[in-house]
């Protein structure tokens, strides 16, 4: 992939750049696309076709950029892209009667996406600290998004034993 390419999709589309956060910048900026690709763009089949796109390509362009960089360097923020993603298609198979439904469950998706991409639990912190590739950048960010969507299960399912 070339340099310039590989640049443009790991910091996903520039967010990387973002001088503070650049990782809570890159899952906030998912939200606006999973939303358009929840509503205008076919539902949660699309969002699984973007979250495998986004893998390949992330890994690929993480490859690339790595090559410049140090292991994980902040300015990489498609892994938060895809592991933001896991909860997000979760909920538009779900939650999404309407747009304000998918939003009230987006947001705390988004935040305890943060808690655990920032916290990493294993297996996260394994991903990130022995698998120093670019499938260790993607993979510690997958296994926050999978915490998530646990969480959100879990939840969900307490919460229908007692309505």
């Amino acid at each position: 992939m070339p340099k310039k390419l590989s640049y443009i999709i790991a910091t996903f589309f520039g967010v990387g750049y973002c001088p503070v956060a650049s990782g809570t910048a890159g899952s906030l900026a998912t939200l606006p696309f999973a939303f358009v690709l929840t509503f205008y763009c076919g539902g949660w089949p699309a969002m699984l076709a973007f979250f495998v796109l986004v893998y390949v390509l992330g890994t690929l362009a993480s490859k690339e950029v790595l090559k410049y960089t140090s292991h994980d360097p902040s300015i990489i923020v498609i892994d938060e892209v895809a592991g933001q993603l896991i909860p997000l298609i979760y909920i538009s198979a779900f939650i999404l009667p309407s747009p304000g439904d998918w939003w009230r469950a987006a947001l705390p998706a988004f935040i305890l996406f943060r808690i655990f991409d920032i916290t990493k639990p294993f297996p996260a912190s394994y991903f990130d600290k022995k698998l120093l590739n670019a499938h260790g950048v993607m993979l510690d960010d997958i296994a926050a998004g999978g915490y998530v969507l646990i969480f959100m299960l879990v939840v969900v399912n307490i919460t229908h034993l007692f309505l």
